[in-house]
């Protein structure tokens, strides 16, 4: 039997579908050093606009609601504020403490889910922050008042940054509010990071050119697209005015590394122009590294992957809340799923499968049926026009998909059953995709990692290409999720997976 060989995954990117068609990294005309500084002071302050246009509304709102136009105090022991004066402090003091927070800040903005965590953190700072003075002043507080105001505020925060957020990615999609970087490092290097940045449709850089610690013929390439050769480590300052570059990413290590470093951080210092390092971890995702300087040497610690404990008590939960609730709100529609699927070809609506869930123990998936009755005695028949990957099976226009089962498939509607694994345990919302026996038997060591967690009814192969997705990087998804999973980013592939089905890539 064949074994699959493990994918060699080399840095803590999120890998991407290979690119359909040619484009040239051919950089753009140089901007003035100022655009950048421009267009960040910009986005700064239409958050800021909104962060307070948010905190007033709701603090006002609160206040009105809860005493309407009465001058209301706040008493304590020889102590009375008026509620206005109280609403005024709330929100100068939220708003100081976003800043505090730098949930603002431009390295974040547009992707990930840390801006989401500094707004909701500088949020509980504040009302800890009152909490503390209401108890040291025994102060009698009006909790329907600071409820109302920070809870609403919190909401509205969210869905504002949510909607700048969408705004920001459909500017970057047309070329705009782009960091233009160069890449220093080996060929091999930058052509691995170059893939990862151009191959995310949101990224935040534009890559306007690569320095070379080796020399090399011509441009590189990556893929179909071409990276220009600007400098090499000599020349990489000159270039990076030249090309008005916001930063410089190192890719993999370089001689002399500590001092090649420091060196050039020197040598940039004096301009605008970040400098950015690969770290060069497996797989590991950024909530997972700490950096502890010791004695003037700087060491990052990485923490060990956990599959058990609070963490996973809670993710259970969640599935247990949210399975039983779609169950229920869902019970109509899979009455009229199942009428049109008996109609429109022979067998039942329901279609059983053995996979393999966590710790390799088997059980029986759920799916309303796409095929034709016979579709397992078929596929030997079919074998020879497989278009998968790996152990992966995979025809576009299978012939033994039926009417109904086409668009079943391309919104996902025939995944709804698996509701019910989630319930019974067998499997999670969010994790790998759930492999058959067959796969499972020719996975190597490092494959099997997939295993050490439930599968999901949706995950991370979900929402990044689905059956356009080759073997190796939809292993990488998984592993990646795997070892780097939490709750708020659960909750982020949910939402995403909400957004692909409206508009299904990738589905046959």
């Amino acid at each position: 039997m064949t074994e699959v060989k493990d994918p060699e995954i080399r840095e803590d990117y999120l890998p991407q579908a290979s690119f359909s068609h040619a484009r040239s990294f051919t950089p753009a005309p140089a901007l003035s050093s100022g655009d950048s500084v421009r267009w960040t002071n910009r986005y700064r302050r239409i958050l800021l606009g909104l962060d307070t246009a948010v905190i007033v509304q709701a603090v006002i709102l609160a206040h009105v609601t809860r005493f309407g136009v009465a001058n209301e105090s706040m008493t304590g022991e020889n102590i009375s504020v008026p509620y206005w004066a109280v609403s005024g402090i709330v929100c100068g003091a939220w708003l100081v403490l976003l800043a505090v927070y730098r949930s603002r800040a431009v390295g974040i903005a547009g992707s990930g889910i840390d801006e989401y965590k500094r707004v909701i953190s500088a949020t509980f700072a504040v009302m800890g922050l009152f909490a503390v003075l209401t108890l040291v002043f025994h102060l009698d507080f009006s909790r329907g008042y600071f409820a109302g105001a920070f809870v609403s505020g919190l909401v509205w925060l969210i869905v504002c940054r949510w909607l700048v957020r969408c705004w920001l990615g459909r500017q970057r999609r047309n070329g705009r509010y782009l960091s233009k970087v160069i890449i220093l490092g080996r060929p091999k290097d930058v052509r691995h990071v170059a893939h990862q940045l151009q191959g995310r449709g949101g990224a935040a850089y534009q890559v306007v050119g690569a320095a070379l610690t080796r020399p090399t013929q011509g441009d590189l390439w990556v893929g179909r697209q071409r990276v220009p050769v600007v400098a090499d480590r000599s020349t990489l300052v000159d270039a990076v005015r030249r090309l008005s570059a916001d930063a410089v990413i190192v890719a993999g290590p370089l001689k002399g590394y500590g001092a090649s470093v420091q060196e050039l951080g020197w040598q940039l210092e004096e301009s605008a122009t970040q400098l950015i390092l690969t770290t060069g971890l497996t797989n590991v995702a950024g909530p997972r590294i700490h950096s502890r300087p010791v004695e003037g040497l700087p060491l990052m610690h990485v923490e060990l992957p956990q599959y058990t404990g609070v963490k996973h008590v809670l993710k259970r939960a969640l599935d247990i809340a949210l399975s039983a609730l779609a169950l229920l709100v869902l019970l109509p529609v899979f009455a009229v799923l199942a009428m049109l699927i008996r109609r429109d070809s022979d067998g039942p609506a329901i279609f059983r499968q053995e996979r393999v869930g966590r710790g390799g123990e088997a059980f029986t998936m759920y799916k309303f049926r796409s095929m034709v009755r016979s579709a397992e005695e078929e596929l030997e028949s079919l074998l020879d026009r497989n278009e998968g990957a790996g152990v992966l099976f995979k025809i576009q226009g299978d012939p033994r998909v039926t009417g109904v089962g086409r668009w079943l498939r391309k919104y996902s509607l025939d995944e709804l059953p698996q509701f019910w694994n989630v319930l019974c345990g067998h499997m999670s919302l969010v994790g790998p995709r759930p492999p058959l026996p067959g796969e499972v038997a020719r996975y190597g060591d490092r494959v099997g990692r997939r295993l050490y967690i439930k599968p999901g009814l949706t995950g991370m192969w979900q929402i990044n290409g689905r059956s356009e997705l080759n073997w190796k990087d939809g292993v990488r998804l998984d592993l990646y999720y795997v070892e780097n999973w939490s709750l708020a980013g659960d909750l982020i592939i949910l939402w995403r997976t909400f957004k692909v089905l409206w508009k299904p890539v990738g589905a046959y």
